[in-house]
């Protein structure tokens, strides 16, 4: 794998004058601003979940809170109606002044009240977000109570929020009944079977019900009360992971550009305007300055899958596969005539520009060296079967140059492939789009890594796409 350079940091040796050190500045600086950036990134993800975790109070309302707590106090009244009394009386503060035990009693008491309003709202919203009768209420015939619904919702969900702000507030995916189940699944397979084998299933059916289902049913109940989705990791293990067969074209999608306009036929430059954009919707998920996805501006929808849009791969098992994520990832892996190519997208914790991205596009483009043994078809591994791929990884990738460059390409925020074929619509040949389909889904199969959590497609005439691995 091509890398942007590589050096020692320091080197040392020992002559008739003594210990002579030698340093690498350049060196020794990059590690002192990967380290810091990765502090500052730790802080400021913990910020950023802790200002959606109060939401819709913002963290300066605390001081609110204690203030009015303070000023009321002093003018006579007692907000708590009796509490900071009881705090002053009842917390250790004997060694305290009088007066310092009740200014720190009504401190208390505003921090309280301050998470119990958060509190409230938050469950309050849980609660009404369990209502669904306005799903099946046709338009422009709202009944009183949802119109009553629809006010109280607009009174608690606060304004501007952040794009985990309502993680809290989501209700617990409900358990269906055990006989509505079965009933949906009878309905269903019943246009699939002949009477007979309908009349037996039936039976299987009501026996099911009355045996074992009982006790399956209870124990799926108990999962619900301590998972708020009671079904997504069985889901993602039973449904993707635990799938033997190989990703590409069975388990992967693919995204397509627009068909009939491009900003660009330069192939660097639609590369690095779209990798500085991507890079740059990533920060805004990372600060969660997206807004949520919500039904009819009202009714927010789970955010927790943007967490894992980047920084993903998936990781072959013998048995089962699993994901990973990481916090942060500041390169990108580029694959362009069978040579794999790390780049750094960042100095000094700042994303550089489309044009300074052009010029390493156009360094790699223009790169005339053979790739490695190996290298062209190393990708195709992630095409193979899942147990086969997984015997290969611990077999040739457990160690030295092979696993270090494996995991360069696993920590990647994402993959990028930059095909040496052309697609375009034309409306005289009725093939040209299911090739153009078949290359964003499958590519040459060995031009895509097929575990990233996408593989983002720029072909030599500026048009672009997206590989996507199903299971984040």
């Amino acid at each position: 794998m091509a890398e942007a350079h590589q050096a020692v940091a320091f080197s040392f040796q020992i002559t008739h004058n003594g210990l002579e050190v030698d340093f690498d500045h350049e060196v020794l600086s990059s590690i002192w601003h990967s380290g810091t950036h990765s502090i500052i990134k730790h802080c400021q993800r913990h910020w950023h979940d802790l200002v959606a975790g109060l939401y819709p109070l913002q963290p300066y309302t605390l001081a609110l809170f204690i203030f009015a707590s303070l000023i009321l106090k002093n003018v006579g009244l007692d907000p708590s109606f009796g509490l900071i009394a009881f705090i002053d009386h009842h917390v250790p503060l004997e060694y305290l002044a009088p007066s310092l035990a009740l200014y720190l009693s009504c401190v208390l008491y505003g921090f309280l009240a301050w998470i119990g309003l958060i509190l409230f709202i938050r469950y309050s919203l849980k609660i009404l977000f369990l209502y669904k009768a306005w799903m099946y209420e046709p338009r422009g015939k709202i009944s009183v109570t949802t119109r009553i619904w629809m006010a109280l919702v607009q009174l608690l969900k606060g304004h501007n929020p952040r794009l985990c702000s309502y993680q809290g507030s989501l209700p617990n995916l409900p358990v269906p009944k055990l006989e509505d189940t079965l009933r949906r699944f009878l309905l269903t397979v019943r246009p699939i079977l002949n009477d007979e084998q309908y009349s037996e299933l039936e039976k299987l059916a009501a026996e099911f019900q009355q045996g074992v289902g009982k006790r399956m049913q209870r124990y799926l109940r108990l999962k619900s009360w301590w998972a708020t989705n009671y079904v997504t990791d069985w889901w993602e293990e039973y449904v993707y992971l635990r799938g033997r067969i190989p990703v590409m074209v069975n388990s992967n999608f693919y995204v397509m550009d627009a068909i009939h306009a491009k900003p660009t036929h330069i192939q660097a430059a639609r590369a690095a305007n779209c990798v500085h954009s991507i890079l740059k919707f990533r920060a805004c998920l990372e600060r969660q300055e997206c807004p949520p996805l919500q039904l009819q501006n009202l009714v927010p929808l789970c955010s927790a899958q943007y967490e894992r849009v980047f920084n993903t791969t998936r990781i072959p098992g013998l048995e089962t596969d699993h994901s990973r994520h990481w916090h942060d990832s500041s390169h990108i892996v580029v694959y362009h005539r069978g040579k794999f190519f790390k780049l750094p997208c960042y100095r000094k914790r700042q994303l550089l520009n489309p044009a300074e991205l052009e010029v390493l596009f156009n360094r790699i483009l223009d790169d005339e060296s053979e790739p490695y043994v190996g290298e062209k078809h190393l990708a195709a591994l992630t095409a193979a079967e899942r147990t086969s791929w997984a015997q290969a990884r611990q077999t040739y990738f457990h160690k030295g140059v092979n696993k270090n460059s494996l995991d360069t390409i696993e920590k990647a925020a994402f993959f990028v492939a930059l095909d040496e074929e052309e697609y375009c619509y034309n409306p005289a040949d009725s093939n040209c789009m299911d090739e153009w389909a078949s290359n964003m889904l499958h590519g040459n199969c060995h031009n895509r890594w097929f575990d990233k959590s996408f593989t983002f497609v720029v072909m030599k005439n500026g048009h672009i796409g997206l590989n996507v691995e199903h299971s984040w």
